[in-house]
């Protein structure tokens, strides 16, 4: 793996689960995708599968994939997961020297 993306014990199970139910078990991939009004944010984007991805994190039976052109990016960050009764979502880390959205789930490099 050329990246080294931690998985918190809870990203993980939410990982599972929704890699089984999406009837790809254990593979789930992670991509980044810019804001649509161009003001540089990036925001994870988790689907089931490989998707063409390199895997960049294994832990507790699952297998995490991004595209190749990205890994650079998840180098360094934590992917978590929280839940409550009204729902839940993954949370990602921001890199040094960026700033997190206020979701959570993005991040901006500063310039």
């Amino acid at each position: 793996m050329a990246c080294n993306l931690s998985v918190t014990k809870s990203a993980a199970a939410e990982l599972i689960r929704q890699s089984a139910f999406g009837a790809t078990p254990g593979e789930m991939h992670i991509d980044l995708l810019p804001d649509s009004f161009g003001e540089g944010w990036l925001y994870i984007r988790i689907r089931c599968g490989k998707q063409g991805g390199t895997p960049i994190a294994r832990t507790d039976g699952v297998t995490l994939f991004a595209p190749e052109a990205q890994l650079d990016l998840f180098i360094g960050l934590s992917l978590d997961y929280f839940g409550d009764l009204s729902g839940g979502g993954f949370l990602i880390s921001p890199p040094e020297g960026a700033q997190r959205s206020i979701c959570g789930s993005g991040f901006k490099m500063n310039s």
